[in-house]
């Protein structure tokens, strides 16, 4: 077991982490809270897509849909294989948890009302996914996923380039210029919540500290900010922020953090949150996310109960 300073310093110098043995509890942690957030993510990524699947404009598109949810799912299985190799229980994690329990980003809770929020979807959710597991990627001091992540980067870009299609051909067509719009204004803020809290509110971060990840959420929020933004305003599509030249950054328009009506999915610009109650948001969960877990479970469920009928 790796004392703690001494296995900073060795990754900050290149060292990769390979099993258990080069690690010690802390690093066990933190690797182990990443992957669960990541599993989450991934596999209840594929429910809200499921909700318009039907409404796919034509068979290539449902083709592209049908790839994109296989690669999710995929991906939650590098996740959660990982994990189990790290001796989590699988099986309790994703079958037996409460739903409010997983740790997927807030917005994966709400169903999506059509095909053009699918492709916002994907051009704004997968672009941070992109963004954020690039960069794990990258950097990460863990060997077993940086190797699996050279597979999921090239998918991720794969689903945010379809979605950045969609819009494209959205914003074309003068009856679907407003869906693409109304998508985007609540989807844009919630794609800035996947990065987490803002720096300062930050103690320590042990990913940073062992190099599970490179670049602070901040850094990243403007990562992604420097390629979604630009993208939005070459298709005509109005978003809350521009870059400052002063600056040297992408700043926002209207408050962030702030407060969201569930209900009408409309960002309340006129009143400002703080962090710690979008977090308390953040494990109230949204308005489908037992619905989407529960999907999710179904089948094993359903299973368990058989077999006991059988037994």
């Amino acid at each position: 077991m790796e004392n703690a300073e001494l296995l900073k310093e060795k990754v900050r110098k290149g060292f990769m982490v390979e099993g258990l043995e080069d690690m010690n509890g802390e690093y066990l942690r933190a690797l182990k809270q990443t992957l669960v957030i990541v599993g989450d993510t991934e596999l209840l990524s594929v429910p809200p897509l499921l909700t318009v699947y039907n409404q796919a404009p034509t068979l290539n598109n449902k083709i592209t849909a049908l790839a994109i949810m296989q690669d999710e799912i995929g991906h939650a299985h590098i996740a959660f294989r990982l994990l189990k190799d790290l001796g989590e229980d699988t099986d309790e994690l994703l079958y037996s948890r409460e739903p409010h329990r997983w740790k997927n980003p807030y917005a994966f809770d709400f169903k999506l009302d059509n095909w053009i929020e699918l492709g916002v979807f994907n051009a704004l959710f997968d672009r941070a996914g992109y963004t954020l597991l690039g960069d794990a990627g990258k950097h990460t001091s863990y060997g077993p996923w940086k190797r699996a992540l050279v597979k999921v980067d090239k998918e991720e870009l794969f689903h945010l380039r379809n979605g950045e299609i969609i819009m494209k051909t959205a914003m074309k067509d003068p009856k679907l210029r407003e869906e693409v719009q109304k998508a985007v204004d609540w989807m844009f803020l919630m794609a800035l919540e996947f990065f987490g809290v803002e720096d300062n509110l930050k103690s320590r971060s042990h990913q940073l500290e062992y190099k599970l990840k490179g670049k602070t959420n901040d850094e990243l929020r403007q990562q992604w900010l420097s390629t979604a933004v630009p993208f939005c305003e070459s298709i005509g599509v109005k978003v809350p922020a521009h870059y400052d030249e002063e600056q040297n950054k992408y700043v926002l328009d209207v408050p962030f953090p702030c407060k969201f009506d569930v209900k009408n999915k409309q960002w309340l610009f006129d009143q400002p949150d703080t962090w710690e109650n979008v977090i308390k948001r953040f494990k109230s969960r949204g308005p489908q996310n037992k619905q989407f877990v529960e999907r999710i479970q179904r089948g094993a469920k359903e299973m368990e109960r058989l077999r006991k009928e059988v037994v």
